[in-house]
């Protein structure tokens, strides 16, 4: 399976254009000291200039600082928010759906119910209250990567109630079945039954859900920048469109500000959802089926079409 799903070329194509974006992250200060410019630098020479102009080869803001710049070392926060919170968010949806669909009962109940109350709430806005406050009360100083690091943790701890009741639902379908039954009448350990029968039959779906977690936590740090939730001294691509937006880019339509980090958080998200459906063709056997199917038919038309040719030809 791990063969096929490589070889699927949606598949390859997202990871190419997500190994891209996380490369930069990785390198971004190589990448900064090899092109020579920080994006704190100011041109006064070339103030909110289009691309190519005054050698920015993506234009400058309003203040001269180079967008080039930016983009690359804002690739590092929001592609470090997003895994952070991704992380965060599968875990606990992992520990809470699992535990919950495994064991039954009372503790079944419990969670379920803790589940069903922190979906409900209004996430975003209670992550934009909480971050506000801390904000506006210096919680994480001037410091950028504690700054980042706490909007991750945030963001992700209001994420995960979605994927932990799709856990559970799936481990209720689990745990019933004939190899865990069989496994269970041996006298194997609950825990082990856990981590060695049920997740990995789960870890299709968790490797998806962390995929979407990590870009809804790219988005979600991209929103709360846009409504002026930011730390000091830190650049993603989510403070890059706020900066465009609270300076006029929008009103006076430099569209290179805002255009470039958004095509990349668009990026982001089209390559993880890309890996998701050539996910979903290798471990979904309707989709595989339906795949078969349509080969087969496809063979056949180039068959006959190579039987009507050899005709003609005769």
């Amino acid at each position: 399976m791990f063969t096929g799903f490589l070889s699927n070329r949606r598949v390859q194509v997202g990871f190419a254009i997500l190994g891209v974006f996380i490369l930069v992250a990785i390198f971004s200060g190589p990448l900064l000291s090899l092109y020579g410019t920080s994006p704190f630098d100011v041109d006064y020479n070339h103030l909110h200039t289009p691309p190519l102009v005054g050698g920015h080869p993506l234009g400058t803001s309003i203040s001269g600082q180079d967008l080039l710049a930016q983009t690359i070392s804002g690739a590092r926060g929001s592609i470090t928010v997003g895994v952070l919170s991704g992380i965060i968010a599968t875990v606990l949806a992992m520990l809470v759906g699992v535990t919950s669909g495994f064991l039954g009962g009372p503790v079944d109940h419990t969670l379920n119910a803790f589940t069903n109350v922190v979906l409900t709430m209004p996430s975003f806005a209670l992550t934009l209250i909480v971050a506000g406050y801390v904000s506006a009360n210096g919680g994480t100083g001037t410091n950028p990567a504690l700054g980042l690091g706490f909007m991750a943790v945030l963001i992700g701890i209001f994420e995960w109630p979605g994927g932990a009741r799709y856990l559970r639902s799936q481990t209720l379908s689990l745990r019933g079945r004939d190899f865990a039954m069989a496994t269970k009448m041996l006298g194997e350990s609950t825990w082990r039954l856990i981590m060695v029968e049920v997740l990995p039959h789960l870890m299709g779906i968790i490797s998806a859900m962390f995929l979407r977690a990590v870009v809804a936590g790219i988005f979600a740090e991209a929103g709360l920048n846009f409504l002026g939730i930011s730390t000091q001294g830190s650049i993603s691509w989510g403070t890059m469109i706020s900066n465009a937006q609270t300076q006029g880019a929008f009103t006076y339509g430099w569209w290179w500000w805002f255009l470039t980090p958004g095509l990349c958080i668009a990026l982001v998200g089209t390559a993880t959802a890309l890996i998701n459906f050539g996910l979903d063709e290798v471990t979904n056997p309707r989709l595989r089926t339906a795949n078969r199917s349509v080969v087969r038919r496809f063979e056949r038309q180039q068959k006959r079409l190579a039987r009507a040719a050899v005709r003609e030809a005769a």
